[in-house]
């Protein structure tokens, strides 16, 4: 068959990328070539990703059948991928780690999904959800791929209500919408606070209409732990079936990722317990770049955390900033009074004060340094808890604010907050033991999304050919900041629209020679997983996997947090090096591998995070800016703002795994260079 498939031997450019006057990470990295996306579009923005589908080459649906796609991961990227290949005829095998598709973490999102239909009349376009979601990032994604998706988003509602997903509606039957932080405009679509629930349940539908007519098969409590890598190109995984400990193998002509985020590294997380980096993180040591690994999200509406006991965090949807207003007390003698008894000319709406333009609804990498710096402050509510003062002590601290309903209940009625919010107040009710519409909910930043992650091109291939990466998982759309709502258009943009759309180039190639189970390189893979896992067995030390992790979150939190200093993040490093050893020499798991084993799952998921953990604070330490969600102190402004240097870091950071001797990873750095043709780079301001 004729392709057009890129060539990934156009990966590399000579030039310098930028002029990096700064190297504070000199020692901890070596500086590879430049990397540039070779299925990167040109000419009329608008016009790109369609001229990209129009000279994608196309495989007729006879050879369709004779093709094998792999996919890890069954949220909505993955979900609606499987879904849609199957249903355009190839063979697809899908795996999950949880017992059911339903149970992928994007069906823990709540508050909306993006999309530019202007249906308020209000100013809304294709291009300014572009305008928006570029500025959000702090000019730090790629202007062609965030283009496409605000383009696809129109598509994407329409796809979701054709399935049924049952999204809020006005009086006269159109559908609703309500505005998130960083617009000023409503454009986000809703379900109640459970939106992320009803679209997974429309991609697992159609998923699973395709596993019964055969064209899915769909492999549930599987976990990938080995990419196979076969002359260069990705052609199948290594599994552990989770119940039964069985090590598998499973080929194919192509593989995808899609198997969500990394917040976890930091223990505690918005995140599922289960969720991990595992199969993005065996890639890279396959050899995919990791791009961006220090562009974490910390989401200023959480519940705050109460004690060490806990082991996740409660996300308050974003949506609620809509009507909620963000206040602390004026004076640090008011924190212990409770709310009602603090007059409105003692209270501080420190959002609406320090940016009126935008005021509740700044973007969430801004409103969580505003409250962090309100706490720091002494003006933080609820309960005094202990932790590290940075300077090898502790001190006690009051680790909240409000988020107020109260003007907003008065103004609408208790039952229009109940109909926009009921579940999302009701589980704040259940978790705290307060009534939110009696009294103010407190709220306090917490890790939640990443934008960082496998490094793909245009086409959503990494620079492993064979190997794609969707979702949250891939580093493309959102840059050093992810602006509400627009993880799940991301997430079915990639999986309903785009890969489907690219993939195909790749796959006209086909078909390809078949690889058998005791091919070299597929039991080379076999073998370092099995390896893995009796060495994780034998070593039988006297820390459980749990307790390196909390050990990790710990670091990773002070040093790699909401703030993040040139001397922190060096300590960081040499506090996880030393972990990492601890690790390999004092690991207690109990139980064998040919069973059902948390403890062994555990321990394998342990290891990536701190071997990642590494990665990121060496990004974070080469990257002397603040961007979005990375805030250098050494880099602000006067009144305390994120400041950029665009001569310096406009690119990308691509990193290449350079080994791990002696317990210390020397990682390569190849920079793509971000131009900007159809939006002009500026510095950010919601004032």
């Amino acid at each position: 068959m004729a392709s057009s498939t890129k060539d990934l031997s156009g990966l590399y450019a000579t030039n310098e990328a930028s002029v990096q006057k700064s190297d504070d990470a000199a020692g901890y990295y070596t500086l590879g070539e430049n990397v540039v996306d070779p299925s990167a579009p040109t000419g009329v923005i608008a016009d790109r990703w369609t001229n990209t589908k129009f000279t994608n080459a196309l495989v007729n649906p006879a050879n369709r059948r004779k093709l094998n796609v792999i996919i890890v991961g069954t949220g909505l990227a993955g979900g609606a991928a499987a879904a849609t290949l199957g249903e355009a005829g190839y063979n697809v095998k899908v795996f999950c780690y949880q017992d059911s598709p339903r149970r992928a973490h994007s069906i823990a999102a709540q508050g909306g999904i993006n999309a530019a239909k202007n249906y308020k009349e209000d100013g809304d376009s294709v291009y300014r959800l572009f305008y928006d979601t570029v500025k959000g990032g702090d000019y730090r994604a790629r202007e062609s791929n965030v283009y496409r998706l605000a383009q696809e988003s129109v598509n994407i509602i329409d796809q979701c209500v054709a399935q049924g997903v049952p999204f809020a509606r006005e009086y006269g039957g159109l559908l609703d919408n309500r505005s998130f932080g960083g617009v000023q405009v409503s454009r986000t679509f809703y379900a109640r606070g459970q939106t992320g629930q009803q679209l997974l349940l429309g991609a697992y539908q159609a998923l699973e209409r395709q596993v019964a007519a055969g064209t899915v098969e769909q492999f549930t409590r599987h976990e990938m732990l080995e990419v196979v890598i076969v002359d260069g190109k990705a052609r199948g995984i290594i599994t552990r079936d989770m119940v039964t400990g069985a090590i598998d193998t499973h080929t194919a002509d192509v593989v995808v990722l899609a198997s969500g985020g990394y917040s976890n590294v930091y223990y505690l997380s918005t995140n599922a317990m289960g969720s991990n980096v595992t199969a993005a993180w065996r890639a890279h040591r396959k050899g995919a770049y990791m791009a961006n690994p220090c562009y974490t999200q910390i989401h200023p509406t959480c519940i705050p955390v109460t004690g060490a006991h806990q082991s996740k965090l409660t996300l308050m949807s974003e949506s609620l900033r809509n009507d909620g207003r963000v206040w602390v007390p004026k004076k640090a003698e008011d924190c212990d009074k409770h709310p009602s008894d603090i007059a409105e000319d003692d209270r501080d709406y420190f959002l609406e004060r320090i940016y009126p333009s935008f005021g509740n609804l700044v973007p969430r990498d801004i409103a969580s340094r505003a409250a962090k710096y309100m706490c720091d402050e002494g003006r933080g509510v609820g309960p005094q808890i202990e932790e590290p003062d940075g300077q090898g002590g502790k001190r006690m601290m009051r680790r909240g604010v409000y988020l107020d309903l109260t003007a907003a209940i008065a103004r609408l009625g208790k039952d229009k907050i109940e109909e926009k919010y009921d579940n999302l107040l009701d589980m704040y009710a259940r978790i705290t033991g307060e009534d939110p519409y009696q009294v103010p909910m407190r709220i306090y930043p917490a890790v939640h999304y990443v934008m960082g992650g496998l490094w793909v091109g245009y086409d959503l291939q990494t620079n492993i050919e064979g190997l794609y990466c969707t979702g949250e998982a891939n580093f493309s759309d959102h840059g050093a900041n992810r602006l509400g709502a627009s993880a799940l258009m991301q997430g079915l943009s990639d999986g309903y629209f785009v890969l489907p759309n690219t993939i195909r180039d790749y796959l006209a190639k086909g078909p390809f020679e078949e690889i058998s189970e005791d091919h070299p390189a597929v039991l080379q893979a076999r073998q370092e997983v099995e390896e893995r896992v009796a060495k994780f067995l034998s070593i039988q030390g006297t820390q459980t996997a749990e307790s390196f992790h909390k050990q990790l979150g710990h670091i990773m939190w002070e040093y790699c947090g909401m703030e993040r200093t040139e001397e922190g993040l060096k300590t960081a490093i040499a506090k996880i090096r030393e972990l990492k050893r601890s690790f390999w020499s004092d690991l207690k798991v109990l139980g064998k591998g040919e069973e059902l084993n948390q403890d062994l799952e555990k321990a394998g998921r342990v290891i990536d995070f701190i071997e990642l953990g590494e990665l990121m604070c060496i990004d974070a330490l080469n990257r002397r800016e603040s961007c979005g969600g990375h805030f250098r102190a050494e880099s602000q402004t006067p009144e305390g703002e994120a400041l950029r240097h665009d001569d310096e870091f406009a690119y990308v950071a691509a990193w290449g795994w350079g080994g791990d001797e002696g317990g210390a990873q020397t990682p390569v750095l190849h920079k793509e260079d971000l131009i900007y043709t159809a939006i002009e780079m500026k510095q950010r301001s919601y004032k």
